[in-house]
């Protein structure tokens, strides 16, 4: 009796046969992709958290079966059942957060990412990825620096990249350097303080919600020892932008360095009707942007910029099993100091297609249209008798509230959309210590009717 032979290997994503081993994949992913988004049939999956653990736990199963399932039953439901209970930013009643809706492009160019599975921890593991990332970072820091040798490198987000350019500050001057944010900073840079062994970052007042340039003079005059200043083009609360040539004016008096923290904002220079915002932005010594937020790629598009290639020398590290002398004088990349990281994916790919296929101006369009959406929706919701409106928008955060409300009815009212499942907003407090709800609008395909909808529902839910 002729004894069994072992099974077949499962097919790989990549080599001769990709195609023939993902396309019948991908036809089975994009199915379950359409089920699970029909069941859901809303930006946010009803019932709440345990309702969603439910289901998920119903659907998993033992997570580690003694016999598998197969391919495409196991993609089949699980993906299934990650599109139903998904938080779908491509629907625009999904606006609570810098949470874009990733381009099928970006997507797509992700795809070839993961089936190729390039690392740039060394040339030999990404020899045409690494070349893509070296001319892409160099591009788009040539948007924000005139300089020959601006450079950027690849972050996970604005949280690595703010604790870089804090890193890479502290390398330029010592284990005293002082760090100045204003309140209205991301919360990753007091943290990056600490993680770095800084002194504790000083958070500056900031009642009209952006940095007063005086209040940072006065602060640095009684800084001790050097100083680096972070301020921000688009807050995470309220999307406003401090006003940066102003602040460097104060930086280069004090002799103090400037940090911006243009996460969100940043994308704004791809814009011929809103580049105009970031007036200053190139007077920092170093720049965050996130592609992933007003870019449209899948997370992560982390990028931290700086005017020359020089700052990010404290980066350089050495293991010789990936960046051997000898190999790097013979002409080899050494890939090692363009990341604290060591494996990490070749994000820079995404973004390169994105950038081909739409182009700069079809890039601005997208902005522009945004940023219009979001104005809409400001205008709106300022000539109803039921809301009251923050402010309108410097990018695309709406802030409002309806009226007559206090801020634990305000609360509730949230959480009851979203265990509707029927709108995702955000929530933020003002220097006054008021709540607001917070519409963040990142689709490009919002219309008018859509805000409209989203008014209505609102309206609806606040009587209730």
């Amino acid at each position: 009796m002729t004894e069994p032979g072992p099974a077949p290997a499962p097919p790989l994503a990549g080599g001769l046969h990709a195609a023939r081993s993902l396309r019948p994949l991908l036809d089975t992913v994009l199915t379950a992709l359409h089920t699970g988004a029909a069941e859901r049939n809303a930006p946010l999956p009803a019932g709440g958290p345990a309702t969603v653990t439910a289901r998920v736990r119903t659907a998993l199963g033992d997570v580690l079966p003694t016999h598998g399932t197969g391919d495409h039953e196991a993609l089949a439901t699980l993906v299934h059942t990650l599109a139903a209970g998904a938080a779908d930013p491509a629907d625009p009643l999904c606006a609570a957060h810098l949470h874009c809706p990733p381009l099928a492009v970006a997507a797509a160019a992700d795809l070839a990412v993961s089936a190729l599975n390039p690392s740039l921890d060394s040339w030999d593991q990404a020899p045409a990825a690494s070349a893509i990332e070296a001319l892409l970072t160099r591009a788009l820091a040539a948007e924000f620096y005139d300089g020959p040798g601006a450079d950027a490198l690849l972050t996970t987000g604005g949280t690595e990249s703010n604790q870089l350019a804090l890193l890479l500050a502290r390398e330029r001057h010592g284990p005293r350097l002082h760090v100045l944010h204003g309140a209205n900073a991301h919360h990753s840079v007091p943290r990056a303080a600490w993680l770095l062994g800084l002194p504790p970052a000083t958070a500056l007042p900031t009642p009209t919600g952006t940095l007063d340039p005086a209040t940072l003079d006065a602060a640095l005059a009684d800084a001790p020892g050097p100083a680096l200043v972070t301020a921000t083009a688009g807050t995470t609360d309220a999307g406003l932008i401090d006003p940066l040539d102003a602040l460097a004016d104060v930086c280069e008096r004090h002799r103090a360095e400037l940090h911006v923290d243009a996460a969100y904002g940043g994308a704004l220079a791809f814009s011929p009707r809103h580049r105009g915002k970031l007036t200053g932005l190139h007077r920092a010594r170093s720049i965050t942007l996130d592609l992933h937020k007003l870019g449209w790629q899948p997370v992560a598009a982390g990028l931290l910029a700086v005017p020359d290639t020089a700052l990010l020398a404290p980066l350089a590290h050495q293991a010789d099993y990936l960046n051997a002398a000898d190999d790097t004088e013979a002409g080899l990349p050494d890939l090692l100091g363009r990341s604290l990281r060591t494996t990490r994916r070749p994000d820079a790919f995404k973004i390169a297609a994105t950038l081909r296929s739409l182009g700069r101006d079809g890039l601005a369009r997208l902005i522009d249209h945004t940023c219009a959406a979001a104005h809409r929706l400001a205008e709106i919701l300022d000539a109803h008798p039921g809301f009251e409106l923050h402010a309108h928008p410097t990018i695309t955060t709406v802030l409002f509230r309806p009226t007559p409300t206090d801020d634990d009815r305000l609360a509730a009212l949230r959480r009851t959309l979203l265990h509707d499942g029927t709108a995702v907003l955000g929530r933020a407090t003002t220097a006054d210590g008021r709540l607001w709800l917070k519409a963040t609008l990142l689709n490009p395909h919002t219309t008018t009717r859509d805000l409209d909808t989203l008014v209505a529902l609102l309206e609806g839910s606040s009587h209730r």
